[in-house]
């Protein structure tokens, strides 16, 4: 839809006319007004809605714009959100009683969503008498394409609407030819639509369809498919209503089943009415929500199902169906969130004990849709909604369903537990913080997290590695929040290691304690081999918790400093070298080469008083002459102590191991760690001298 440019804009915070200013004295009377409460929405380059935020509408005359305008003031702080000349010969378009959308350039579009009726009609009026027109009316100018507009205004004869041919059987072909001729036209569409409303029309069609099948006139079905199909394509809200009513949308699908190109027609409805079950987990009183849900499913199917991604031209053809249902899953969540009884009803059931697990199962699958429904919503709303659910209580309630036997609940309180970490990690913190107090370290949500983790039953631990995902967002110091008196990350780092660590390194440290690995001497190896139970799902488990370990090394300075000398946790994590999964030697190596990335004096003392390069040196000599990646990140790790010339590493390895790694050849790294030993030494003794 082309259009000359307009002469709004949404306004940035911070700027505001004078005339603004004078207008706001008409409009402080409407603030407290809900009648008059929208929120102002834009239409991205995706085509989808953009949320710019609530405040109240009022038209007034302004200046600076020289006419009558539309003003919505922010509900927060009064600033102007939006101010928008009502232009004389710009299409104004009501839609489902309470939005009012229009474009205001060529790529612009903008809708105003109204909290009532009353006041969607009263601002439309507004519009109506700006541009001369009837208030009845539902778009208040022909939509006009400009390159038709100039031709157009050569044509004084075509004002008139179309002429539907009456509504029988022998015509459908002409009613079939008529829709789809139009559609390459903006302005024919339009007239189109308004004779198709204005008559009627559609439900005549459907009582057709009726007769159709009960006769099984194959070719009028084939026909109704594409008047149908088209009647889609025109892309009106106003037509949308009556088609998804619901005593139309169930005949809407039956004609989209009838494709010419199918030698079958494919059974839509039989699906919609017996294989999709509306599952209600606690009865949805308000008929109206409960229609608003069903017929958002149904559209949605229309739109994934059976009617395929147009091409590329057609893309905007469905623009409005797209917009139908985000609007439709804005309107269910926010009325699922308003009614406080219901969602606590919810949440008592998911955790009261006495509930079935069939039951339990649906609750938190409800909760997961609802959570995934809520993405749709803009950022301010979102926030609203996930403040409403924790004031409720979703993570205490997750905690005890986490915890629970079914696979298929746990996976579903995971997602939903994802939704929350993505949303706010701290107030997930916080809330495992105050949990600490009060209970038992087995039972926190953190450990509850961990223990899950440990214990994924999945050969490739799907769960293990999304749930070590939000661990790891929750430990990033990173999005840890500093206020005045005291700072996040120290003290939920200090509560981490206190609670929380013991349970995350607890299989680490049982597969490579003493008693656990047997030794074996191995005759013609330099070195007693620990063979530890060695399964690719303990290894890969391994793998995941030293990942972890490795990304606290990196991001918390003394906490994990602290953990790791105190439990010598780095000598166990070492015997891991000696695993046959590859992978998971490598995870050890790399635990060890970011410690030593640190270059931190006290890592240094730790490792060469703990004589801790003996396995790393054991595993490259085992290693042989195979040029493998173990070979090429063991003679990294010694590079980077050559280059960055770390003495006390240099000296202490070339006094211990250059004996048995002189006849690496292949590099220059152990020759040039000597050297560099060399020259220390010899600056060393000069001082002396």
């Amino acid at each position: 839809r082309h259009r000359r440019n307009g002469l709004s804009r949404v306004r940035g915070a911070d700027e505001v006319s004078e005339e603004a200013v004078a207008g706001a004295v008409g409009t402080a009377a409407t603030m407290s007004d809900t009648r008059r409460r929208v929120k102002v929405y834009t239409l991205n380059e995706d085509r989808q809605w953009d949320d710019r935020g609530t405040g109240h509408v009022s038209s007034t005359y302004v200046e600076e714009l020289k006419g009558m305008s539309l003003l919505v003031r922010a509900e927060s702080d009064g600033s102007l959100l939006l101010e928008s000349k009502i232009n004389p010969n710009t299409a104004y378009q009501k839609q489902q009683d309470t939005l009012i959308v229009w474009s205001e350039a060529e790529n612009y579009d903008l809708a105003l969503s109204f909290q009532e009726k009353a006041g969607c009609d009263e601002i439309w009026e507004k519009i109506c008498q700006v541009q001369g027109k009837d208030p009845s009316v539902e778009v208040t100018q022909d939509l006009i394409d400009e390159s038709e507009e100039e031709r157009f205004e050569e044509m004084p004869e075509t004002s008139h609407l179309i002429d539907l041919p009456t509504c029988e059987l022998s015509k459908l072909e002409e009613i079939a030819d008529l829709v789809t001729s139009v559609l390459s036209s903006p302005i024919r569409r339009e007239k189109l639509a308004l004779a198709l409303e204005n008559e009627g029309y559609i439900k005549k069609l459907l009582q057709l369809f009726q007769a159709c099948e009960n006769l099984e006139n194959t070719e009028g079905l084939h026909h109704l498919y594409e008047i149908i199909r088209g009647i889609l394509f025109l892309n009106k809200a106003t037509l949308f209503e009556v088609m998804f009513s619901d005593e139309c949308i169930m005949d809407v699908v039956g004609c989209l089943e009838y494709d010419p190109a199918l030698a079958q027609p494919k059974r839509h409805r039989e699906f919609l009415t017996k294989t999709a079950k509306f599952k209600e987990v606690i009865p949805i009183t308000d008929s109206e929500l409960r229609q608003k849900i069903h017929q958002t499913y149904r559209v949605q199917y229309i739109q994934d199902i059976i009617l395929p991604t147009p091409s590329v031209f057609e893309e905007n053809f469905l623009s409005t169906l797209t917009s139908f249902i985000f609007f439709n899953k804005v309107e269910i969540v926010s009325m699922l969130q308003e009614d406080e009884k219901f969602l606590s009803e919810v949440f008592a059931q998911l955790t009261d004990e006495a509930t079935d697990d069939d039951k339990r199962r649906e609750l938190v699958n409800f909760f997961k849709e609802f959570c995934a429904f809520s993405q749709t919503l803009q950022p301010q709303n979102r926030d609203a909604f996930f403040k409403t659910l924790a004031k409720l209580g979703i993570l205490p309630a997750l905690e005890i369903v986490m915890g629970m036997d079914d696979l298929q609940v746990r996976s579903a309180a995971t997602d939903i537990f994802s939704y929350l970490v993505e949303f706010s990690p701290s107030m997930v913190r916080e809330f495992v913080m105050q949990e600490a107090q009060q209970s038992d370290d087995d039972i926190l949500l953190i450990n509850v997290v961990i223990e899950q983790m440990i214990c994924d039953t999945d050969p490739e631990l799907g769960g293990a590695v999304q749930l070590m995902g939000l661990l790891r967002t929750l430990i990033d110091p990173e999005n840890m929040l500093a206020t005045t008196n005291k700072t996040e990350k120290s003290e939920f780092l200090n509560f981490f290691y206190n609670h929380c660590m013991h349970v995350l390194t607890a299989p680490l440290l049982t597969n490579t304690s003493e008693d656990k690995c047997e030794k074996d001497n191995i005759v013609g190896s330099n070195k007693n081999s620990t063979i530890c139970p060695d399964n690719y799902q303990t290894a890969q488990l391994l793998a995941l918790i030293l990942e972890l370990l490795t990304f606290c090394v990196e991001h918390h300075t003394y906490h994990i400093k602290n953990y790791i000398m105190n439990k010598d946790l780095l000598r166990r994590v070492l015997v891991l070298m000696n695993s046959k999964h590859t992978f998971l030697a490598l995870c050890a190596l790399r635990f060890m080469r970011r410690i030593i990335g640190l270059k931190d004096e006290f890592y240094n003392r730790y490792i060469t008083k703990g004589n801790l390069f003996e396995p790393v040196i054991n595993a490259l000599l085992d290693n042989g002459t195979r040029y493998n990646l173990l070979n090429s990140a063991v003679i990294e790790l010694f590079e980077f102590i050559r280059v960055e010339d770390i003495k006390s590493l240099t000296a202490h390895i070339v006094e211990n191991f250059y004996k048995a790694l002189e006849s690496i050849e292949y590099v220059q790294t152990f020759k040039g760690l000597k050297t560099k030993y060399e020259q220390e030494k010899d600056r060393q003794n000069q001082k002396l001298n």
